[in-house]
Parts: structure tokens; sequence; C-alpha cells
């Protein structure tokens, strides 16, 4: 389951026309959001469980399974900064539907291209080529849909808000990281088999559309590429007149430009972002194969599901409980949930290490996700709060390729490690978490600091 952009640019006008405050985001709309981030999380966590059995029943290596997500989550890194930016001149609902259908599409094709291989039309090297191939679809256009929702909701909620609204809507991946396993092992239906969570969430997909397309009013941007030419005497943003109208909370001091990974106000949260988000893909990628490793179930793949669905979803449901309570319960801001929640996930993946059936894996692998699931939004969120509301396109946009990039080799890594040596793959999430931590404790910003309203 983000990165650089350029802003858009600045038409030299004399003047610009006024623009009204927005307003807060309705129940209708927020659920619509949280329906676009669930379908695809659901129907992404559904492929993880049921890929480890596609995988033996293929009689293709583990690692090899692994690898076949890196090409798309490569071309996810590079394209979801560019659909952050065109968010911000096109509208944010224009690309969640292009998020969407890149899902769609790339789910019918992947299940077809499986379909092919385990029916025995293809061979098992061709059914993963074009698996991996199909795959990339997801990568290139589906990256547009994440960055646009964060984008809308952080664009509209004042700073003092801003973790929970984004811890909100990261819940929704955590909803869809529970219903995908559940319901994957009922989806291996009669015809289809291993691949019907494929072809069932693919149509899933096309009625989240349809409602988006109804049901959610066609945006303006927030901040239109208009205003006054940039003159170097002028101490505030170009848009800072439009901006200024939400909320008064921009930093007047920071000009608008493009946004790059490793500048000073986000370093910090990228680093961090950067390598949690490794250290959580490798935990990813090891969870189903130590589930049929450790409960010897390699022989018989097909009974592999329901077990590595059940490990999943306690995970999933962790998270949730990380998102939905622990967060607004305790009002945690980025810097405590960021640090607070990577010490929790080196704690449980030291207990996946070392446990042997399935109560303790699922419990070890439930801890570790409720610390990854504080994590995640206090990274997100910080990363959000760094920069002023003009540059929230841009921000999303990072976050999203920052996320996409600790999939590019990490599972592949941590599988190949784990396959040599449990320690080897274990050892080296456990060490990334520490260095998070340290690095984190030194230079993430206040809370107190970020989350004050600026006005």
């Amino acid at each position: 389951m983000a990165d650089l952009e350029p802003s858009p640019p600045l038409a030299a006008q004399s003047s610009a026309p006024p623009v009204a405050p927005a307003k807060p985001i309705s129940r209708e709309r927020m659920v619509l959001l949280f329906a676009v981030m669930l379908t695809t999380a659901a129907g992404n966590t559904a492929m993880q469980s049921v890929m480890p059995s596609i995988g033996t029943a293929l009689k293709i290596q583990d690692v090899w399974i692994s690898l076949a997500y890196s090409w798309s989550a490569l071309l996810w890194v590079v394209c979801a900064p560019i659909w952050a930016e065109r968010s911000d001149r096109r509208g944010r609902k224009a690309m969640m539907a292009l998020g969407l259908v890149g899902f769609i599409v790339s789910f019918s094709l992947c299940g077809l291209m499986l379909w092919f291989g385990l029916s025995g039309y293809l061979t098992a090297f061709w059914a993963l080529v074009l698996f991996a191939a199909s795959r990339s679809l997801y990568g290139g256009f589906g990256s547009a849909a994440p960055p646009a929702v964060q984008a809308y909701v952080a664009s509209r909620t004042p700073r003092s808000e801003r973790t929970q609204a984004l811890s909100l809507i990261a819940s929704s991946f955590g909803l869809g990281t529970v219903i995908g396993p559940a319901l994957a092992p009922l989806m291996v239906l009669p015809g289809v088999g291993l691949t019907g969570p494929f072809l069932i969430f693919a149509l899933i997909g096309i009625i989240t559309l349809i409602a988006l397309r109804l049901r959610l009013p066609n945006d303006e941007p927030q901040f239109p590429a208009k205003g006054k030419a940039y003159d170097p005497s002028y101490s505030g943003s170009p848009t800072a007149d439009l901006a200024r109208s939400d909320d008064e909370d921009e930093d007047d001091e920071i000009e608008p430009h493009k946004l790059r990974w490793f500048e000073p106000r986000l370093r910090p949260w990228v680093v961090v972002g950067l390598l949690g988000g490794h250290a959580q893909a490798m935990m990813l990628g090891i969870a189903g194969f130590l589930v049929l490793d450790r409960l010897g179930l390699r022989a018989t793949p097909s009974e592999g599901t329901g077990p590595v669905g059940l490990v999943l979803m306690a995970g999933a449901i962790a998270t949730l409980l990380a998102q939905w309570g622990l967060i607004p319960r305790f009002d945690l801001g980025p810097r405590s949930a960021t640090l607070s929640g990577i010490a929790v996930a080196a704690i449980g993946v030291a207990m996946l290490s070392v446990a042997n059936d399935i109560h303790f894996i699922a419990l070890s692998f439930a801890i570790a996700s409720l610390g990854f699931g504080l994590f995640r939004p206090g990274s997100t969120s910080g990363t959000s709060l760094a920069v002023t509301r003009a540059e929230q396109g841009q921000a999303s946009g990072i976050t999203a390729s920052v996320a996409g990039a600790s999939y590019i080799y990490a599972p592949a890594l941590g599988v190949w490690l784990y396959g040599h040596s449990d320690w080897y793959g274990f050892g080296l999430i456990i060490a990334l978490c520490a260095i998070v931590f340290l690095y984190g404790w030194r230079t993430l910003q206040a809370d107190s600091q970020l989350m004050r309203e600026r006005r």
C-alpha cells in the first residue's frame, strides 16, 4: 500500500478575483472520500492475502512474487507528484476518478493474467510478467487518487485539526485492510479460483467510481494558477491574498515554489517516512510467507488464504485502533504519533520474529501494525503541517511518492533476507525502526509549534 512536484505557474496579472473561503467538508463528501481510499485499500490487501498462495501454486519463488510489485511502485513514485500537481489545476475530483479507473483496469487485467497462468494457458513466467505489467497501471494511474484525497482534506482543515482529519482518511486504508483479507477467502469462487478477489474488487471499484462521479460536486482548484506577478519586494506569497481567506493560517514568509523531497522544511519528515515506510513494507512482504512456513502450509497453498487473511485482519484492526482510538483519544500530534508508533512497531516486529503459532503470529503482527498505524498518520500530517495551505497539493504528492518508494525493493529485499535467515530480515526491520526513532527524536519539530494556528 510520495514526493516532489512542481507548483502551478503563476500567470502575470495585475489583480486576482477573490476566492470564497472553503466550506467545511460535509459528511456526505467525507464518506465519498473515505470510500475511494477504502476500495483501493481493501482490493490491495485482498490481493496480498492470496498472492503467496498463487505464487506457490505457480511454483514461483517468493522473492519473484515480491519483485513483481517493484515496477508499479517505481511508477507510483514518479507519477504521484505529477498527478498531485495536476490536481491543483484540474481539481481533486478529476484525479480521484482517474485513480479509480487505473485501479479498475489494473485489477481486471491482473486477475485475468493470473487466471491464465493458473489454468495452464500461460507459463508461470509469462503469467508473472504480464501480472507485473498490468500491476504497473495501478502505479501509473492509480497513484492519482490518494494525493488528491489528501490535498482535498488538508486544504479544507485547520492546522489544529489536520492530524485527526488525515488520520481519519488514513483509517480508511486501515478499514480496507480489515475488509480485504476478510472477504478474500469468500471470493475464491468456482471458475475463477484464487483470482476471484481481483475481479470482484474491480467491480466494486466501478461502483465507487459511479458514486464519486454522481455525488461529489466538481471542485474548482482551491488555489488557482493566477495572481499577481511576483515582485521580489513583495514579502508574502503571490497567492497569499487568496489563501489568507481560508482560516488565515498560511506562513506569509514562504513563497510558493516547487517543493523537493529534502528541502529543509520537509527533510526530517521525508527521512522518517522513507525509512519507516521501508520497515513497514518489509514486514508486510514477509508476513504472508511467514504464515505459510510456520504453519506448514507450503504443500497446500490453497489452505493458506484463510490464515494469512486472519493475520492481516488482526493487523488491520490494530491499525484502526490506533487511528480511530488512540490518536483522537490522546490528541496525538505528528511528532508524538510518529515516535511512539515506530517504537511500538519495533516491539511487535521483534515478537513476530519468534512467533510460531497462529495466535502469537496474529498478536505480534497486530502490535507491529498498531505502531505503524500511529507512525504513518504522524509522518503524513507532519509533512502537511510543514508547508503552507497553498502547497498542500505538492505536499500530498511528496507523501504519496515517499510511500511508493518504500515498496520499490523493500518487500523483495525483506523476503530475500528472510529466505536466507529469519534473523536477517527481522533484524534489518528493527534496525530501521531504531534509526527512525533516534533521528526523529533529534530532528522532528515539536507538536506545539507545528499545530499552532498561524495568523
